[in-house]
């Protein structure tokens, strides 16, 4: 079984503030209490063992992925009653990929935020992001 000494999504019980919310054979679904002042609702879900990236994945765990986030939705819907959602994996460091363990975004949306409407593409596909192309 694959795990990181120092990784958050190993370790879940060092940080009190982090909660299972789901579970199922090889994946969790987290909310972690820090993160709910802005992101209402949001979470992630994350393999039990310590897979880097997404395509590090096993098929069992793209599966129970699936499975989750609809358990998830369930949860949300229940408890949040949001108005969509944000959903995203961030792979490397050019993606943000701040804590190299696969986590799945599971952000609810409300159409009273002041982004609403506005999704992962946005800030992305904005002028300043071309990217220079160098000369040869």
């Amino acid at each position: 079984m694959s795990y990181e000494e120092n990784c958050p999504f190993c370790n879940l019980t060092k940080d009190h503030n982090q909660k299972i919310i789901v579970e199922n054979k090889t994946c969790y679904f987290l909310q972690h209490d820090k993160q709910q002042d802005v992101l209402e609702g949001s979470g992630v879900i994350v393999p039990k063992v310590h897979r880097t990236t997404t395509f590090d994945l096993t098929k069992e765990e793209w599966m129970d992925t699936y499975e989750l986030l609809h358990q998830a939705k369930d949860y949300l819907e229940q408890s949040y009653s949001p108005d969509g959602y944000t959903l995203g994996w961030n792979v490397g460091e050019a993606s943000n990929q701040s804590i190299l363990h696969s986590h799945f975004h599971v952000i609810p949306r409300y159409n009273d935020e002041p982004l609403a409407g506005k999704g992962l593409r946005h800030w992305l596909k904005k002028p300043e992001n071309k990217r220079v192309k160098k000369e040869e």
